[in-house]
């Protein structure tokens, strides 16, 4: 074994930090030091959260280099900078579809299998949830293994995946000790992988589209007097906002809150998962532009270097808690500077379930599970993606309207 000695959670972060940006960053590798310490300090993508200074980073990448993980080279190209590189992949003799996994537990800590196909989808794609549990028992077997399985959290699905190569604060938690959590459900969303959560969700929405479009096309009608005059006051404030800059709403279903917000003087286009949603949109309203996307892949606009304002409206609620983080960082990424993020979704309430789960809607025969989030979970993952000025808005449910539950309205604006 190439390490004979454990790596301290300070070496374990910058050796994932080298190897994430390696692949991610490519034209900026290998790191100076101070794009080293940033890398570190991340407050996406990382558990937990560090804020270590520059000697520190030196100190932790000086011993990688006498341990020979690590090789500190000069710039080849501007100013004479010395710049840092690992070389743990060699040492270890990874493929790419190991270094991938290995790389988000040196981040992350212990994580499930559908967590980690989900985010090392920059590092390697993996085909599907078997691929990644192909690879871990690969990891597992080596003749000193590189990672081992943990028994899932109380009231968990999945059994989840931590690497050997150093102490990893959350194997207590993993395994039941004192900074072990409370089974959450929401996490069951994701028992069989999120890839076959999104096709239930899409098909589901196939069949909803038309009867769904006629129950809630017309629910801004009456205006900021109606029934939703906080939404309506809120949409007019975000347009407000992006001051002519192009406006997407991701989850945009039948097309009716983007054709709201054109209506108020956006320049809004809308993406949406469902191909009979989308087909929905461009019908009831054909001056709009509808397309089929995935939120957690959204691009900048053709027309400008970023996004004024990103609307995730209702389009969060079938993810689970462990996704946030990744899909708020995913809305986040395309924002022009000064742009803004706007989020609405179901909130968790004291009481009452924290997934409901239906079979059948709108006399329709669909599949969803519908994630009631703590506010305090989505506003921590607006916080992680590192935009400021957060206002959140929490009211009841509209029972008059049709509501059953709580409702959380959030919008950030993301520095610059």
């Amino acid at each position: 074994m190439p390490i004979p000695e454990p790596l301290s959670p300070e070496e374990q972060r910058v050796l994932g930090a080298l190897l994430e940006k390696q692949v991610t960053v490519p034209a900026s590798y290998p790191l100076s030091l101070n794009a080293l310490r940033t890398a570190c300090n991340q407050t996406s993508s990382r558990d937990p959260v560090v804020a270590y200074d520059e000697q520190q980073v030196e100190q932790v990448a000086r011993g990688l280099k006498d341990r020979g993980l690590v090789r500190i080279v000069w710039s080849d190209s501007g100013r004479r900078t010395l710049k840092y590189h690992q070389v743990l992949e060699e040492e270890l003799d990874l493929g790419p579809d190991e270094r991938a996994l290995l790389t988000v537990l040196l981040l992350r800590g212990v994580q499930a299998p559908g967590e980690l196909r989900t985010r090392t989808e920059r590092l390697h794609p993996f085909a599907d949830r078997d691929a990644v549990d192909a690879c871990l028992l690969r990891l597992a077997a080596r003749e000193r293994p590189l990672v081992r399985e943990v028994s899932p959290r109380s009231g968990r699905l999945d059994s989840r995946w931590t690497h050997l190569l150093g102490p990893v604060e959350a194997d207590t938690a993993a395994t039941g000790g004192p900074a072990a959590a409370g089974p959450d459900e929401r996490e069951s969303v994701l028992a069989d992988g999120p890839e076959a959560r999104d096709e239930r969700v899409r098909a589901s929405y196939d069949a909803l589209a038309e009867p769904y479009a006629d129950r809630f096309a017309e629910e801004y009608a009456e205006g900021a007097h109606g029934p939703l005059g906080l939404e309506t006051w809120l949409l007019g404030r975000v347009v407000a906002l992006a001051d002519g800059r192009p406006v997407v709403e991701v989850g945009s279903g039948p097309g009716h809150t983007t054709a709201l917000l054109r209506s108020l003087g956006a320049d809004a286009s809308g993406v949406d998962l469902s191909p009979a949603m989308v087909a929905e949109a461009r019908r009831r309203f054909p001056d709009g532009a509808y397309e089929v996307g995935d939120l957690r892949r959204l691009m900048r606009p053709t027309t400008a270097p970023g996004w004024g304002a990103v609307l995730a409206w209702y389009s969060l609620i079938h993810l689970a808690p462990s996704e946030l983080d990744d899909a708020v960082a995913a809305l986040v990424r395309p924002l022009a500077p000064g742009g803004h993020l706007v989020l609405a979704l179901q909130a968790a309430s004291a009481a009452g379930p924290a997934v409901r789960r239906t079979d059948s809607w709108l006399e329709r025969e669909v599949d969803l599970a519908l994630v009631l989030h703590e506010p305090a979970r989505v506003l921590a993952a607006v916080r992680a993606a590192g935009l400021v000025d957060v206002e959140w808005y929490h009211r009841g449910p509209l029972l008059h309207h049709g509501e059953t539950t709580e409702r959380l309205y959030v919008l950030a604006r993301r520095p610059g």
